[in-house]
């Protein structure tokens, strides 16, 4: 793709290069963190990692519990932190297994199991998912393996929103408010 040749062989290098590092980049499985003023946010768990398995205790076939989080780098300014975990590969389109949202700047990170429920003690408020639960519902696929994406913005204000917000909800008030964000995917096939 990138052996043509041209007048302006230094901007064709230049793209190349651009092209080939993005392609080594997807290729590899690495997430591509996003920030204003150059920082790169970051999103971890210690069950699983990016790409990897997550372990049956966190679905439907388990406790259904929730991963525990991490969060890193944050963008200065971050005011509070808002989470969506879904699953694209399901079949009538895709899931949403998670919305989370006002999470405090200062609170690092989600420990295992969350209780559902509108308002944690651990801090925030969360979001109807499409079992129509408040809170937290692990992977259950149908067949087949799906891949489960945990998505954690930095936000520069809380965004109050009622418990029980739905992703679309969330989506629509983050717009303009995002700092940074970071997304880590793990697989599960029952």
């Amino acid at each position: 793709m990138c052996g043509f040749r041209s007048r302006h062989h230094g901007g064709n290098r230049l793209f190349c290069l651009f092209l080939t590092g993005l392609f080594l980049c997807m290729a590899s499985g690495l997430t591509l963190a996003a920030s204003k003023g150059g920082k790169s946010m970051e999103v971890q768990s210690s069950a699983f990692h990016q790409g990897g398995l997550i372990p049956p205790k966190y679905t439907c076939t388990g406790e259904n519990a929730s991963p525990p989080l991490l969060w890193k780098s944050l963008p200065e300014g971050t005011k509070s932190i808002a989470l969506i975990a879904d699953d694209p590969d399901a079949p009538m389109g895709t899931w949403v297994h998670w919305v989370y949202y006002d999470i405090p700047a200062h609170v690092s990170g989600l420990p295992e199991h969350v209780p559902q429920g509108k308002s944690p003690s651990v801090g925030g408020t969360q979001g109807m998912n499409d079992s129509k639960n408040i809170g937290y519902d692990g992977p259950c696929p149908p067949s087949g393996t799906h891949r489960y994406y945990f998505k954690a913005y930095a936000l520069d204000s809380m965004l109050n929103l009622p418990p029980g917000a739905s992703k679309k909800d969330l989506l629509k008030a983050i717009q303009g408010h995002i700092l940074g964000e970071s997304v880590l995917m793990g697989k599960y096939a029952k």
